[in-house]
């Protein structure tokens, strides 16, 4: 399973770095400021996100499988909708795809996921045995 994990969080990552250096270089003449915008915002949530991951692949050692695989759900399922719709809709202009455009309310949806994810890696540390005794 930490391998797993950590494979998902340098994939994560890899994909957050070229999105990076898409929207910074290949992009930027290619799409609104306001595009471009979303485009960044989704490149640096996902970047965020992989280093989570690759934090929870360090403790997966000293932390109940149980919750980890909570918490992964969460976040990988969170990365998808939030990040790779922003992704989708955010270069519509270019793809010429208008179909992308139903995805603009999973975006919520794929925020509301981090933020439970995060909101669940509080409640574990203050209220439950996170960490193996």
């Amino acid at each position: 399973m930490k391998n797993r994990i950590l494979a998902l969080a340098a994939f994560c990552a890899f994909i957050a770095v070229t999105t990076g250096a898409l929207g910074a270089h290949a992009l930027k003449d290619h799409l609104s400021s306001e595009s471009l915008k979303s485009f960044e915002t989704a490149s640096r949530y996902l970047m965020y996100h992989a280093l989570y991951l690759l934090f929870l692949s360090v403790m997966l050692n000293d932390v109940n499988r149980k919750k980890i695989k909570k918490l992964l759900y969460l976040t990988g399922i969170g990365i998808v909708l939030f990040s790779g719709s922003i992704f989708l809709l955010s270069t519509i202009n270019i793809t010429k795809m208008e179909v992308f455009k139903v995805l603009g309310p999973i975006t919520p949806l794929g925020g509301v996921l981090l933020i439970a994810n995060w909101g669940l890696l509080f409640y574990y540390a203050l209220r439950l045995k996170m960490f193996k005794e």
